[in-house]
Order: structure tokens, then sequence, then C-alpha cells
């Protein structure tokens, strides 16, 4: 018995680690968006309403498009966690990377370790 729940807390733990190696994407718009989600050779497209969130998406990377626009192309490793705010991705909280900075970062103060950072276009 013993071995048992030993080896379904093992098979759980890497379930969960498993999990969470993937994008979370979170609408804090008060406006829809059409997310492209481009992995290899697939894409899919989701409708992310406000406020909700669309989880586990991409776990070994891909490029995530807002509202088809080339302009509004993000590429993401697999592991973030980002919002949409005012129609740009940002990465969330304390996952944000530290090191990883908007593309114009060199015109700008560095952002604030507590503040929310624009996620890398494409």
């Amino acid at each position: 018995m013993f071995k048992f729940s030993v080896a379904a807390g093992a098979i759980a733990a890497f379930l969960w680690a498993g999990s969470a190696q993937a994008v979370t994407v979170t609408n804090r718009d008060a406006k829809e968006y059409k997310l492209t989600v481009v992995e290899g050779e697939k894409s899919q497209d989701h409708a992310l309403k406000p406020s909700s969130v669309l989880e586990n998406i991409c776990s070994k990377g891909c490029i995530v498009r807002l509202n088809d626009s080339e302009n509004d192309e993000y590429e993401l490793e697999g592991t973030e966690v980002v919002s949409i705010e005012e129609g740009y991705l940002y990465y969330d909280g304390p996952d944000a990377p530290a090191d990883q900075a908007p593309a114009d970062a060199g015109k700008a103060p560095a952002p604030d370790p507590g503040k929310t950072q624009e996620a890398p276009k494409k």
C-alpha cells in the first residue's frame, strides 16, 4: 500500500509540473481579442473575451498574434504567464523574466521589477 501511495504521488507531481510548463494568457482589456497561436506548422485561433484566461497553450514555444496583426506578434518560449493590456501582450507578475525587455528598452529607463513588462515582439 505504501509503494502505491508513493508511486501515485510521484505521478501526480510529474503531471502537475508538466502542466505548469505552458503559456497562460489573461485578457485584462474591456474588449475581445482574436488570439492566434502558431506552433511549427500548426495554427489555432482563440476568441479571448474580457477577463477570460486561456491556459496550457504552446508548451514547446510558439508565436502568438493578436487580431491577425503581424505588428502584434510575440514569440513565447512556452513557460510564460502573460496578459493583454491596452492591446499589448505583457509578462505578468513574479513569473516575468527579469532579463527580457521590450524591443525599444534602450530608449527608455529599465522597467520597475514590481510592474508588468511587455513581452518581446518577434
